[in-house]
């Protein structure tokens, strides 16, 4: 087994501490505490595609849904910050979605009430912000709240460019 960096990032770390998956209504979101392992991540990737021959996924994974949908940052650029890479679903069923433009984005989607599988299946309920969450948003991001709906829209431009991805292997 190659040796790699697991660690995830301390803001994303923060957030999950505050476990606003368990008592999240209809929500379904199980957070790693570290990256999954490459090697496993690479035969889903195969599974997923289809494709037995499928190179390396560029994802990093940190959580899943119940089904077996992942959420992951998309590493985009191999030689930029993993929090500044677009968070991902990709799911049990074909599913593809940009969720957040990066980790800040993220964060502040968490901030607003809304966890990271619900952007995939819209969201059916009227979220509230967790005041933890803002809290460790604005800490790591220094700006001032985002709306969701600025959020969904910003991550829905990176969308062509994933939907690429997914068709190229």
């Amino acid at each position: 087994m190659i040796e790699e960096d697991r660690a995830l990032p301390v803001a994303l770390e923060e957030a999950h501490a505050c476990r606003f998956f368990e008592d999240h209504d209809g929500h379904d979101f199980q957070p790693d505490d570290e990256f999954a392992w490459s090697g496993e991540i690479a035969e889903w990737w195969r599974y997923w595609t289809g494709d037995p021959a499928a190179g390396v996924p560029p994802f990093r994974v940190f959580g899943r849904d119940g089904s077996g949908g992942l959420a992951a940052f998309w590493i985009r650029d191999a030689g930029a910050a993993v929090e500044t890479q677009p968070v991902v679903f990709l799911g049990s069923e074909g599913e593809l979605k940009v969720i957040a433009r990066d980790l800040g984005d993220y964060l502040w989607l968490l901030a607003n009430g809304v966890g990271p599988l619900e952007i995939v299946d819209d969201i059916h309920r009227v979220p509230a912000p967790i005041p933890e969450l803002v809290a460790i948003a604005r800490r790591y991001t220094g700006g001032a709240p985002r709306s969701v709906e600025t959020l969904i829209a910003a991550a829905d431009a990176e969308l062509p460019a994933l939907a690429l991805l997914a068709t190229s292997t």
